[in-house]
C-alpha cells in the first residue's frame, strides 16, 4: 500500500513545517508489519510520536529552498476482521437500545469516561442544527436498538446524499452539506457523527483507505483512489463499530484504518505551514493491492 502527496510551489519554499498522519494503526484485526516514510527533500528535523487519540504522527521540517515536496508512505498491513467481535453474534451489542445506552453512558468507569469525549462538540462539528437533529430522529427512537438505528442511518445517508467532489472542501460546514445533500466521504462521515451525537451517542471519525482492487466479481468501491473516511459508534459492553455511508456497508478487510479523531480536523493526512508566495498545486495518489 502506498500513499503519495506531492506539492509543487510556483515560487519555491524557503521553510516548511508539517505533520503527517498516514501510518496505519495496529490493533486486534489489523497489524502493520512494515512501514516506510519517504520525504523529498530530506527533512532537516523529523520525529514520531503518538497523539492524544492513539494515532502515529510524524513531525518534520525542511529548512532549505525547494520547489516541490513529495511525501510517500509505504505500508504492509495484515487485515483480518474475523479476529474482532462480531456484532451479529453479540446479543448485547445488537440489541441494546438507545435508552439503555444513555443510562450506561452515565457510569463513571474509565472506559465510559474515555468515550464521553466523542459526544462533545468538535472543531468541524461544533453546531448541530435542527435539521440534523430531525434527520437523526427518524432512525433513533428510545426503545430501538442503536445498532439497527445506526445501520439504517448509514443506508439513508447513502441513499439521500450524492457523492460529488466538486461541491465541498475540508472547510465546508456540515450544515451546508446537509442542505445541499452533496459531498464526499469526509462529509458523509461527519453527517453521521453529528446525527449520533445529537441523540447523545459517542461517535468518532475514522480515516483510512479502501483496497484498490475489489474481490473477483465485486464492484470497485467509491474512495479507492484517495484517502477514505467513515464513522464509528461506541456500543457499551461491545465496543466501537464502524459504518461506511459512502459505500453503504460495515467496513471489513478492504478498509484499512489509519487514524481516529473527533472529526477530520484531528486527522488530516498532511498539514503544515510554509514560507512562500504564489500558487501551489497538490496531487495525491493512493494505491492499495493485496499481497501476492
Amino acid at each position: 500500500m502506498s500513499h503519495t502527496t506531492s506539492y509543487k510551489y510556483q515560487n519555491g519554499v524557503t521553510f516548511c513545517h508539517n505533520i503527517a498522519t498516514i501510518k496505519p494503526k495496529s490493533f486486534l484485526g489489523q497489524n502493520v508489519v512494515d512501514y516506510q516514510l519517504e520525504i523529498s527533500p530530506e527533512p532537516t528535523e523529523i520525529s514520531e510520536k503518538t497523539d492524544f487519540f492513539g494515532n502515529t504522527i510524524t513531525r518534520f521540517s525542511i529548512q532549505q529552498f525547494h520547489k516541490e515536496l513529495k511525501v510517500t508512505a509505504k505500508s504492509k498491513v495484515l487485515r483480518d476482521v474475523t479476529l474482532q467481535p462480531d456484532i451479529y453474534t453479540s446479543d448485547i451489542g445488537k440489541n441494546i437500545t438507545l435508552q439503555e445506552v444513555l443510562l450506561e453512558m452515565k457510569r463513571i468507569d474509565p472506559e465510559i469516561l474515555e468515550v464521553r469525549q466523542y459526544i462533545l462538540e468538535s472543531v468541524l462539528i461544533a453546531e448541530i442544527s435542527p435539521e440534523i437533529k430531525a434527520y437523526a430522529s427518524v432512525s433513533f427512537k428510545p426503545d430501538r436498538p442503536v445498532f439497527e438505528a445506526a445501520f439504517e442511518l448509514m443506508q439513508r445517508i447513502f441513499k439521500d446524499f450524492e457523492f460529488n467532489t466538486q461541491v465541498t472542501n475540508v472547510a465546508t460546514p456540515i450544515k451546508e452539506v446537509m442542505e445541499k445533500k452533496k459531498g464526499v466521504c469526509q462529509d458523509f462521515a461527519q453527517i453521521g457523527i453529528a446525527c449520533l451525537r445529537s441523540v447523545g451517542l459517542p461517535a468518532r471519525y475514522v480515516s483510512g483507505y479502501i483496497e484498490t482492487l475489489p474481490p473477483p466479481g465485486k464492484e470497485k468501491l467509491i474512495g479507492t483512489d484517495a484517502s477514505h473516511a467513515w464513522f464509528s459508534m461506541y456500543i457499551p459492553k461491545f465496543g466501537w463499530l464502524d459504518f461506511d455511508p459512502t459505500n453503504n456497508q460495515i467496513p471489513k478487510n478492504q478498509h484499512i484504518i489509519v487514524a481516529h479523531g473527533r472529526d477530520y480536523y484531528d486527522v488530516p493526512p498532511l498539514k503544515g505551514v510554509i514560507y512562500s508566495s504564489g500558487e501551489n498545486k497538490m496531487k495525491v495518489e493512493v494505491d492499495i493491492r493485496p499481497a501476492v
